[in-house]
């Protein structure tokens, strides 16, 4: 009996371990972030630390890399909150991005001495650091946006380059921004823009953007809990077209909080569930990272995802 309760014990572990979503079980991941560089996929992500009655708690920024979309390295956290001075409290949702061999993070966390959340960013050499401080102070703090008057609209910054090499930097909360970055990537050029509510139909939070052709894709998350839809445009300064949603919502979280990359031809769509069961139970607070593909249609349309248990295929490389 002993030998067959070990066996079935043993069976379980390697089920549970090997099931290919969630794709990162050895801790609770939030938010990814995904780049491809040389050939490798860097997913940036919070690391969830709540126990099962607490509410959100992140004290760091965690990265991945794989070759193969498959297995996954762990590089451990190379950025904290309590890498910023003027920051304070938990680790919210975050982006990285490559230009001229630096790597630019940006983070989102509460600011010491202005109310609210704040946006901040960290330089380092390699995508998986060492990273500091690129500007020692925020970015954006609560008192330059004021489109809506709480005071946790300026989180989820997400950054896109354009074909002319500017910068442009994405966020927000019941309203999306935007503003041009500096080539310096570390300030603002130009105002702070709010895109009109009807282009970006229900936005929550989670602005993100990848290109396809000559047509840029606005995707985010709507209402909550959440779902993931998109709009697109052919100028990052709009006008956006509303499409449509690219996802339901994920199992067992409130919250889905995407990031779409391209990959040696495929197309992915990164997103965070509830579904952990190994090695122990996850939820809304206790979110783990999945990915599926994502199809388009030929008119461009993005087709729904398909959230499945299964995941991706293994990449040959």
């Amino acid at each position: 009996m002993k030998k067959l309760l070990s066996a079935l014990l043993i069976g379980a572990a390697h089920f549970s371990a090997s099931a290919a979503n969630p794709a990162i079980t050895d801790v609770f991941t939030a938010d990814p972030a995904p780049i491809v560089h040389n050939d490798t996929v860097y997913v940036y992500v919070g690391r969830d630390e709540a126990k099962p009655d607490e509410h959100y708690k992140m004290h760091e920024w965690l990265v991945y890399s794989s070759k193969d979309m498959v297995n996954w390295t762990s590089h451990g956290s190379p950025l904290k909150p309590t890498d910023f001075d003027w920051c304070s409290g938990s680790a919210w949702a975050s982006h990285v991005i490559e230009k001229d061999n630096k790597f630019y993070w940006y983070i989102t966390c509460s600011h010491k001495t202005v109310k609210g959340k704040a946006i901040g960013v960290a330089v380092g050499d390699s995508p998986t650091g060492p990273f500091k401080d690129a500007l020692g102070k925020a970015i954006i703090t609560n008192d330059m946006t004021k489109a809506t008057q709480i005071s946790w609209d300026d989180i989820d910054p997400a950054v896109y380059i354009d074909d002319s090499g500017q910068a442009w930097l994405f966020w927000g909360n019941q309203k999306a921004y935007f503003a041009k970055l500096k080539s310096n990537m570390v300030e603002l050029d130009g105002p702070i823009n709010v895109i009109p509510d009807e282009q970006v139909k229900g936005f929550t939070e989670a602005p993100w953007i990848h290109k396809r052709g000559d047509l840029y894709y606005l995707s985010y998350a709507v209402g909550f809990p959440e779902k993931t839809a998109y709009s697109t445009a052919k100028s990052l300064a709009g006008p956006w077209t509303y499409r449509g949603l690219i996802a339901e919502g994920a199992a067992n979280s409130n919250t889905i909080h995407q990031g779409i990359i391209d990959f040696k031809g495929k197309d992915y769509f990164f997103y965070h569930t509830g579904m952990m069961q190994h090695p122990n139970t996850g939820g809304s607070f206790r979110r783990s990272m999945a990915i599926d593909y994502l199809y388009y249609n030929e008119d461009g349309s993005i087709k729904k995802v398909i959230q499945t248990s299964e995941g991706v295929s293994k990449v040959e490389y």
